[in-house]
């Protein structure tokens, strides 16, 4: 058996949880670069967890620009085993209404001006993202935010676009009718593949504050609803947070999916082919394998 660590990337509001002990930011120093800002480390029902807000304090990184790989290298530094997403989307679905939350379990990448791998030229590398999403956390995701009385949806397609922009019209009405995505956002992608390589698991909250712009009663997104809506969530994502450490424990057992295993053949650069300098930065994602 293992310690568990939670991590938490969210919003602002996700981060200041009720009973937090021992709270301090942590300032991780990494070879990718400085995360999005410093990661509020503490204890919560007997459980360490570690809050790292995405876009920073203040909001300072649109999506394209947030440090996806710095962050997540982070989060493995400090020894955290689950990571949690907790993100604002908009809705697909007439069934899956502002204000509730989906559990993701399926991504389509669209986004095209991000690193999306710890891999490349000196080490290669390819795990499966077949199920980008634990279900061993999903489970516990979903009942920490039905014990909380949050209408939640087990199971959807989370569409990641690039933005900053929201979708063109066309564009939503393709990603809901021809393509079958269910939710859309731009932050969840390439974190959830960097969290695979990094054999963490991860799953996926999806916040809902609109129906984008396919809807035909709801017209063009306004950030001005978004934010009001965005503002109810953060209060139900932190009750839902709050109730994670119970439902996971203290200790964990190897992941039943093998999330944690994911770089057990994964990596194809044979050892004596391998660039040092590289090998060097991966010391915190890929140390059990290398």
């Amino acid at each position: 058996m293992i310690q568990t660590k939670i991590a938490v990337i969210g919003g602002s509001g996700i981060y200041d949880i009720d009973g937090l002990e021992g709270a301090e930011w942590v300032t991780v120093e990494g070879p990718w670069g400085a995360p999005s800002d410093a990661i509020l480390c503490g204890t919560l029902a007997g459980v360490e967890m570690a809050f790292l807000p995405r876009h920073g304090r203040g909001h300072v990184h649109s999506p394209t620009t947030v440090p996806y790989r710095a962050n997540i290298d982070a989060l493995k530094r400090l020894g955290c085993t689950d990571v949690i997403s907790v993100s604002a989307c908009g809705s697909f679905r007439d069934e899956m209404a502002p204000g509730d939350f989906v559990i993701v379990d399926q991504f389509i990448d669209r986004t095209f001006a991000r690193e999306k791998s710890f891999f490349g030229t000196g080490c290669v590398a390819h795990v499966s993202v077949a199920h980008p999403t634990c279900a061993r956390l999903s489970d516990a995701c979903e009942t920490a935010a039905k014990d909380a009385g949050i209408n939640v949806h087990r199971g959807g397609t989370y569409l990641a676009m690039e933005g900053p922009q929201f979708s063109t019209l066309a564009e939503s009405k393709m990603y809901r009718e021809s393509w079958g995505a269910d939710v859309i956002g731009m932050t969840n992608m390439p974190e959830a593949k960097l969290a695979r390589e990094a054999e963490l698991c991860y799953a996926s909250v999806a916040m809902i504050t609109d129906y984008d712009s396919w809807h035909p009663d709801h017209g063009e997104v306004d950030v001005t609803q978004i934010i009001a809506t965005l503002m109810g969530n953060a209060d139900k994502g932190r009750d839902m947070v709050a109730r994670l450490p119970t439902l996971l424990g203290a200790e964990r057992a190897p992941c039943p999916h093998g999330c944690d295993r994911a770089l057990e053949f994964a990596i194809l650069t044979q050892p004596d082919a391998r660039d040092p300098a590289v090998m060097a930065k991966l010391d915190a994602v890929a140390g059990r394998v290398i």
